[in-house]
């Protein structure tokens, strides 16, 4: 038995959250903007679907963050190579990215998993002083 399965004997595959922890719940229900949003406590304005990826935005009194979902994990790696150009500080899943200001992604984490991503952007580094 996997950490994802709950007492009852659910399975990933049977992909419904629920008495498991909301970790737990973002691992059974991996890549879908609508399940995260929920686990966050907002409802998912979509604002982009294409074949690579969907976007989601979400409000939330603790601020805005956008939820990005993949198709298949090289998608997902390719974003991140590609933001990697921009710099940041992302939530990063198994096919998901979650775009936030930095305060807001370890309550998100605690919420749905995922990994804190520091990404360095390119360009000359700054000049010791």
């Amino acid at each position: 038995m996997t950490a994802a399965c709950s007492a009852g004997g659910e399975t990933e595959a049977d992909n419904k959250p629920s008495k498991a922890s909301a970790s737990a719940a973002a691992v059974v229900a991996p890549a879908r903007i609508e399940v995260i949003a929920n686990l966050t406590g907002c409802k998912a304005n979509i604002r982009l679907e294409a074949e690579e990826l969907r976007e989601g935005t979400c409000h939330t009194e603790q601020g805005d963050y956008l939820i990005t979902t993949f198709p298949e994990e090289k998608y997902k790696q390719t974003w991140l190579e590609t933001a990697r150009v921009y710099g940041g500080t992302y939530l990063v899943g198994s096919r998901w990215v979650v775009s936030a200001e930095p305060k807001m992604l370890e309550p998100l984490r605690k919420k749905i998993g995922g990994d804190i991503q520091r990404l360095q952007g390119f360009g000359p580094a700054p000049s010791p002083s």
